[in-house]
């Protein structure tokens, strides 16, 4: 009997952990030790709903991530920090950054766009060439304004 519970005791412990992992992954906070890698830094008008720890691709292959993201104050632009592994260290310097949303509703990740410079990014670059986030409301507001816009010229046409 006593080895019964001692079994069940053990088979809850395991599937709490196995909870605890999971929950870990899917909320993308790790239990792993940060990888090294370098900083690099990029100037957004607008970075939608990008958050720390967001994934930094490359051709579709996470190369790092977010590690913070301020408001400049002197040109009131998002200024958005990230890690990039150290095994990446062959980044043209005169790359593009851009802001893609992962899917229809998907989180937000910073995209690289490799350019063609013979010099690279290393600790404490700046990636000067970046696309802000498209925001879907705004997207559905330009459009509906255009409609209203074209219907009131047509009513004046006729």
């Amino acid at each position: 009997m006593r080895f019964i519970e001692i079994v069940v005791g053990l088979f809850m412990m395991a599937g709490l952990i196995a909870f605890a992992m999971l929950a870990l992954k899917v909320s993308g906070l790790s239990t792993e030790l940060t990888q090294p890698g370098y900083v690099v830094m990029a100037y957004f008008d607008n970075v939608g709903d990008l958050k720390i720890r967001a994934p930094v691709t490359l051709g579709g292959v996470r190369i790092g991530q977010i590690t913070d993201i301020q408001l400049d104050d002197t040109n009131y632009r998002a200024k958005v920090s990230f890690r990039i592994n150290a095994s990446e260290n062959k980044i043209p310097e005169d790359s593009s950054a851009s802001i893609f949303t992962a899917g229809l509703l998907g989180s937000n990740y910073i995209s690289i766009s490799p350019g063609y410079d013979d010099v690279f990014l290393k600790e404490g670059s700046t990636i000067q060439s970046t696309h802000s986030a498209l925001i879907l409301e705004n997207l559905i507001g330009q459009f509906l304004f255009s409609i209203n816009k074209q219907d009131k010229s047509e009513g004046k046409s006729k």
